[in-house]
């Protein structure tokens, strides 16, 4: 009887491990399938995805500077939205929802494109790229070339620069501050 209750117990186990493998076959074979939506070239947004970051400064010609941008992905992670609270008035006394950026690879050209819509009407439309953890737009604005770089400092902090960047070389900065995450309390 002792025999056969091992024999029992034997059998009871092994069907216990097969039917923990049949479980676990099915769910390894969706992990590829749940991730399929998002392009791996979008990865370089993941440290600003989910978060609040402000800054504040002074361009060039004195005037001043104030984001604040929510970043976040939608459509199955296949695009980044960007939403930036700043300056809505020419005179810079009122703070609203002044741009909202879109940002998708694109197949054809092998890049990282982005659309910028701002409440003055404008659309400033370019190519975004990293240099290491550092996040590179470029776009044109009049006849120059524009770069906008998020330099990686630590998880909630980046050095934001506009201005003419080339070679990996500033030739000239227009705005030199700070983006810091807005921790939640």
């Amino acid at each position: 009887m002792a025999e056969r209750i091992s024999q029992t117990e034997l059998i009871g186990s092994t069907l216990h491990s097969i039917m923990k493998n049949i479980v676990f076959i099915p769910l390894m074979l969706l992990i590829p399938i749940l991730t399929l939506g998002q392009h791996p070239e979008l990865a370089i947004f993941d440290n600003l995805v989910a978060k609040i970051w402000k800054a504040e400064g002074n361009w060039g010609d004195g005037s001043k500077f104030k984001q604040e941008i929510k970043i976040e992905y939608l459509l199955d992670s296949t695009i980044v939205i960007a939403k930036s609270v700043g300056f809505i008035d020419k005179a810079q006394t009122k703070l609203g929802l002044r741009n909202h950026g879109i940002r998708q690879f694109d197949k054809v050209s092998n890049s990282i494109k982005f659309w910028e819509f701002d409440i003055f009407g404008g659309l400033t439309e370019g190519i975004v790229f990293a240099e290491g953890k550092n996040i590179i737009y470029q776009y044109s604005y009049g006849d120059s070339i524009v770069t906008d770089m998020w330099e990686y400092i630590d998880g909630s902090t980046y050095n934001f620069k506009v201005g003419n960047y080339q070679n990996g070389n500033w030739k000239q900065v227009y705005l030199n501050t700070q983006f810091i995450e807005v921790k939640k309390n």
